[in-house]
């Protein structure tokens, strides 16, 4: 099984004037499981239009611009607020929602959702499906107040504005739907890079997804490790990494990633991320977990003793001798030897 998909590569399956999207899904990605990505390029004064998903909760991420979220959900809930670069906003299942580029130049987002095949209904293929009676009778009008709209069986997707929504004071306030994860303190920061994290703990909305920035710089490595319980899908932001990922089957999927690539995780198999440059990888990672589980090799592997550790890997037991013991993980450690060839 493939664990990574070169999405840089493909071609958006959605295109207009307004923008475009890449969709990964079960369909294109086989190993997804609860879990699926959008990339979603809107350009200067267009929208994704009014829309909800029937069966996948949404967490995006705003790579470039600056966006105006609108939702409208459950008990005439209605939020309106500003995103910027590095921002994270989360959109309820079943939730009325738009996203908006208010910005001067295109807007790039990154939309990940808790289903691997998530269902999409745009306002405006919902709204025409209705006869003009029908609509009429909902908002007390004649009929004829509706027979200059155009009808589309298909959503239009992303509409071209001839103005961009007016900004009001109210929209600067912060709401419970957004978290502004790049400002936000890292849960861990040394040399080799820093984890910034958005989940249930520091944004209690969150219900079964989560979000971590991860930086490696030139010289980190995200140590060996699994995610007891939860499922990993990362989106590479910045930089070319390499990773490994073994299967119970023993089978090993090793693999280099570019800009704008995507892996999948399942539960609790082993892998590790490394920089192959000298510069930073900066990569957006989700789970299936508001709480994601860890277990990483530092702190795990010293848990057991020295001779069953030389009984299992068939060795003298001053190789496990040699180790530093820990107590928690280092989760980020810094690179003492060369890259593998």
């Amino acid at each position: 099984m493939k664990h990574h998909l070169s999405s840089h590569k493909m071609k958006p399956q959605d295109k207009s004037e307004g923008g475009y999207r890449i969709r990964v899904t079960k369909s294109n990605f086989p190993a997804l499981q609860g879990m699926s990505f959008y990339k979603l390029v809107l350009h200067k004064k267009c929208i994704r239009e009014p829309h909800w998903h029937a069966n996948a909760d949404e967490l995006g991420y705003c790579l470039k611009g600056k966006l105006l979220i609108s939702i409208y959900g459950n008990k005439n809930a209605k939020e309106t607020f500003l995103i910027n670069e590095g921002g994270a906003f989360f959109i309820p299942s079943g939730s009325l929602h738009s996203i908006e580029n208010i910005g001067n130049d295109t807007a790039e987002v990154i939309l990940q959702f808790s289903h691997e095949e998530p269902e999409d209904f745009g306002l405006s293929s919902v709204f025409g499906m209705f006869s003009d009676a029908v609509l009429g009778n909902t908002w007390d009008v004649l009929a004829k107040n509706f027979r200059a709209m155009k009808r589309v069986r298909k959503e239009s997707f992303i509409a071209v504005l001839k103005n961009n929504t007016p900004i009001t004071k109210d929209m600067e306030y912060t709401s419970a739907y957004q978290f502004e994860l790049e400002e936000s303190s890292p849960l861990i920061a040394n040399v080799g890079g820093a984890a910034k994290v958005a989940r249930n703990n520091v944004w209690p909305i969150l219900e079964r997804q989560a979000l971590y920035s991860l930086l490696l710089t030139g010289e980190g490595m995200r140590e060996p490790h699994w995610h007891p319980e939860t499922a990993e899908m990362g989106y590479v932001a910045k930089g070319k990494g390499r990773m490994s990922i073994q299967s119970p089957s023993g089978n090993v999927d090793t693999y280099n990633m570019a800009e704008g690539d995507i892996y999948f995780i399942p539960k609790a198999y082993p892998h590790h991320i490394e920089n192959l440059e000298s510069s930073d990888l900066h990569l957006l990672i989700y789970f299936d977990q508001s709480m994601p589980q860890d277990i990483g090799f530092t702190a795990s592997v010293k848990s057991s003793s020295d001779e069953v550790l030389a009984g299992i890997m068939h060795c003298n037991k001053e190789v496990f001798q040699n180790l530093p013991t820990y107590y928690e993980d280092l989760f980020i450690v810094k690179k003492k030897n060369p890259l593998d060839k």
